[in-house]
């Protein structure tokens, strides 16, 4: 842990041996839990059949039955052989595999051929896969991400299905559940655990036989959603892909309580109808998603799928306080601001040292904005993106406003959580003549350096001005003369030339406007970047950077403003 101060590496440990004594604790209770498993029994039947809202290709139905399987950016041919008695390309690759969430494409096919194909596939599945030690069958959130699939398609799958494999296959149900439970009685907590009790609730809709399970499932989902969402619909992780994500869960969830006569829980209902304004928090012009805390490439069809269940004239959220989020727009100008402090341990294996970062379009075109998240084949980026200096905020000495447990050592128990950073991130907002405007600081720099980020915002009311002022102030004994930089991460669409002087830089966006940047007379710089945020994995991009130390200047005023005249 070289590099570490010593107050995280003491944070570092207590962390990594809770996590270890828990498991430990948790491990000693499972024989009784299995014992009393072996007693349970299968559905009956399947009563009905949630739809699987995410949108489907007819064309990979071709492709699976012609032995290649396309996950995670990797393709496989089996030549021949049943996919889950091979070796699999990476761990991304199996655990897409073994959740079927690729049945809904053969589903789309509509053929006999695809449906018997399905029929084939889940039987080898059932036959094959538990020899496979390197499939992670059981992993939780891949297991009900698998009963998910399995309950949306079981139409197909059971279609001409002889009593023999409908048994077996209503065993198959029984026996998730049985082990989703036992990973919540083993204190499954964080992500997995919501979509493990979504799982569960799924399954007692939609099966006969199987006891107290859907009253139990009923209340643990009710107990889950008022702990992972917050009042103003933002997920406790703060990572607007998991927006997405759950609602393509919780939205068809909702319509099996309706099918099954039955009344869903007040927390569902409520969950649903805060979480899709603060989807459109997020939103920027062009339909993409601001990049924050683990978000990556925006899904424009699952947007569009999830949007479709709200009301048409609905508008964005503007003030999240409980999420730590803050939209500012006006006249086609969209401003979104990270105003949050990081989240709880167990939920920040993707959150990102971004505090006070922001992105910026007008018009539909993207101008200022983060590196975004990479995608599962880049891991080794993904320390450097969840860095401060990958987002649109102010950087002290190379220095991230939080610190992230390493993957070696005894923090690898950890899984890149952070272990400390922000705790007080106040904001406040106000509308002048001018426009609106944002205030907020962060102190995420308070115990190493002695300082605290100011940041002030101010967007014109006709969209043309972006004003901004980052401020260090001291706090006590400091760093005589720490070095900083404020960066502005921009769109890989964005042309960027500084002018001779070196005091400002001109930008023109893909339609044509043009902008001009300068920072109250101060040397400002274009440095490489990249951009993580698109299907091909990664793009280059630039980023206009101020720098400055504190006995230079304590604070930077600085000015987007959008301009007729040509670019320097």
């Amino acid at each position: 842990m070289a590099g570490i101060a010593v107050p995280d590496k003491i944070r570092n440990a207590q962390l990594a041996l809770g996590e270890r004594f828990d498991v430990a604790w948790r491990s000693a209770g499972k024989p009784l839990r299995m014992a009393l498993s072996l007693r349970s029994l299968a559905p009956e039947r399947l009563l009905i059949s949630p739809q699987d809202i995410r949108t489907a290709d007819p064309t990979v139905a071709a492709d699976i039955y012609a032995g290649y399987f396309a996950f995670a950016g990797k393709m496989v041919n089996t030549h021949g052989r049943s996919v889950f008695e091979l070796t699999p390309p990476s761990p991304a690759w199996a655990a897409a595999l073994v959740s079927f969430v690729w049945l809904r494409h053969l589903r789309a096919a509509d053929t006999a051929l695809a449906r018997a194909n399905a029929r084939a596939l889940v039987e080898d599945f059932l036959t094959l896969a538990s020899a496979n030690p390197v499939l992670p069958i059981w992993e939780p959130k891949v297991a009900a991400r698998r009963l998910l699939s399995w309950l949306s398609q079981s139409p197909m799958i059971l279609e001409d299905a002889d009593r023999a494999f409908y048994r077996r296959f209503m065993k198959a149900l029984g026996r998730h559940a049985i082990k989703l439970q036992n990973a919540l009685s083993d204190g499954l907590r964080g992500e997995a655990r919501l979509l493990v009790v979504i799982a569960l609730a799924e399954l007692g809709l939609c099966a006969a036989g199987v006891g107290n399970l859907p009253r139990r499932s009923t209340r643990l989902l009710a107990d889950e959603l008022a702990r992972q969402i917050f009042p103003d619909g933002g997920h406790i992780g703060r990572n607007p892909q998991m927006l997405i994500e759950l609602l393509l869960d919780l939205l068809p969830l909702r319509q099996a309580y309706t099918a099954r006569g039955l009344a869903a829980p007040q927390e569902l209902l409520n969950a649903i109808d805060r979480m899709l304004p603060m989807l459109r928090l997020f939103r920027h012009g062009d339909g993409s998603l601001a990049l924050f805390n683990g978000m990556g490439v925006t899904p424009p069809h699952m947007i569009a799928t999830v949007l479709a269940y709200d009301d048409a004239r609905a508008v964005a959220l503007a003030n999240a306080p409980y999420s730590g989020y803050q939209r500012l727009e006006a006249s086609g100008a969209v401003l979104v601001m990270d105003t949050g402090a990081p989240p709880p341990s167990q939920f920040s294996e993707r959150a990102h040292a971004g505090q006070l970062s922001f992105e910026f379009s007008s018009d539909g075109q993207n101008i200022v904005g983060n590196c975004g998240a990479p995608d599962e084949m880049r891991a080794a980026a993904r320390l450097a993106a969840r860095s401060t200096a990958a987002h649109s905020t102010i950087v002290v000495a190379d220095t991230s406003s939080s610190r992230f447990a390493p993957e070696s050592g005894i923090g690898r128990w950890l899984k890149g959580r952070i272990i400390s950073g922000p705790k007080q991130v106040p904001v406040s907002r106000d509308h002048n003549e001018t426009g609106p405007g944002l205030s907020a600081s962060h102190d995420g720099y308070l115990v190493e350096f002695g300082l605290v980020h100011e940041r002030a915002l101010r967007l014109s009311a006709d969209g043309t001005q972006l004003i901004g002022r980052d401020n260090l102030s001291a706090h006590g004994d400091k760093v005589a003369d720490a070095p900083y930089a404020v960066r502005f991460h921009l769109h890989p669409t964005v042309r960027a030339i500084c002018a001779d002087d070196g005091l400002s830089v001109g930008l023109v966006l893909p339609d044509g406007a043009q902008w001009l940047f300068h920072a109250d007379g101060m040397p400002v710089q274009i440095e490489p970047s990249v951009y993580f945020a698109v299907p091909e994995g990664m793009r280059g991009a630039e980023q206009i950077v101020v720098h400055a130390s504190l006995s230079q200047a304590t604070g930077i005023n600085w000015v987007f403003e959008r301009t007729q005249a040509a670019p320097v």
